[in-house]
């Protein structure tokens, strides 16, 4: 359960943030299913909500590849010489 000032250690988003929820739901008012929830207006900044449940949710990984961070791999070899 993280607290109110904890952060994501690689890109340093706050953690505790409507979007980490379980009770976030973009489809019903407020986009929040806990009726006795105060309305947040940013849903991706922290904040003081007391009914707060972090969500577990199942990584899965793009399968997808960027080309533009390929071309800025392939560039970097090529510059090193690899």
């Amino acid at each position: 359960m993280p607290g109110r000032g904890e952060v994501c250690m690689k890109c340093r988003a706050d953690l505790r943030v409507c979007i980490n929820c379980v009770s976030y739901d973009p489809h019903v008012a407020q986009q929040c299913r806990e009726r006795r929830a105060e309305p947040v207006l940013e849903k991706h900044v922290g904040n003081f909500c007391e009914l707060f449940d972090f969500v577990k949710r199942r990584w899965i990984p793009k399968a997808e590849v960027n080309q533009r961070e390929a071309a800025a791999r392939d560039q970097l070899k090529r510059l090193l010489g690899d």
